[in-house]
């Protein structure tokens, strides 16, 4: 994977962060913009970095996400249109734009971060599992349309991961109820997340692509 660059976004913490320290430590060159360079809620802002950085970009993570809790009453069309637009619309214009480059390169790699939610739901979860199953349809059309390139495009879906975000949603209590609905009863790991990403965007991936991949435990089997 050496002479490889990378864009990730939501690098500075969680997931991306060790998805970032992983790629990094492998010799790839990571581009991992702030929030500031890339608001991913404002199309006018993802317009503007990728008119800014349109350099050869070999791999595509969308990490960035946003997650809007709530029951029907308390959402909002806003709502939607801003968690659509963050975890959906910004991703397909990232995409988009730099799969043009990996076309002429005849190589590219791109991995969606999606969720468990995206393949089943919970209350208060409407507008993330919506837009997750989305961004995993749209993984799956595009495997379709990028193949014949050697453009490979698949979604991670964490379940439980050991996250601060995980942490700050659920008290202790809550906590141990979710680690019991695990069958290893555990929670993932970062780095068990980001080896795999790494492994799904290196050229040792050579033929799986359009797939949602689930990590979590073995939750969503239950």
């Amino acid at each position: 994977m050496k002479s490889k660059t990378a864009l990730i976004t939501g690098a500075s913490r969680g997931i991306g962060k060790a998805i970032k320290k992983n790629f990094v430590e492998n010799e790839i060159l990571v581009i991992s913009p702030s929030r500031n360079e890339l608001d991913l809620l404002s199309i006018e802002s993802v317009e503007k970095f990728l008119s800014q950085n349109l350099s050869e970009v070999n791999i595509v993570v969308n990490n960035a996400g946003m997650l809007k809790v709530g029951e029907n009453k308390d959402l909002s069309m806003n709502d939607f249109h801003d968690i659509l637009q963050v975890n959906v619309i910004s991703p397909f214009k990232i995409i988009s734009e730099y799969v043009e480059k990996m076309k002429k390169q005849n190589f590219g790699r791109i991995v969606n971060i999606s969720s468990i939610w995206g393949q089943k739901s919970k209350e208060g979860r409407t507008l993330y599992s919506s837009s997750k199953a989305a961004l995993d349809a749209l993984t799956r059309s595009f495997a379709i349309e990028f193949a014949s390139y050697n453009i490979l495009i698949n979604s991670v879906a964490p379940g439980y991961i050991n996250t601060d975000m995980l942490k700050l949603y659920n008290s202790e209590e809550q906590l141990s109820k979710i680690r019991d609905t695990i069958p290893m009863k555990r929670f993932g790991e970062k780095t068990e997340i980001s080896k795999f990403v790494e492994f799904l965007c290196s050229e040792k991936n050579s033929y799986i692509t359009g797939q949602i991949l689930t990590i979590d435990g073995g939750f969503v089997c239950k």
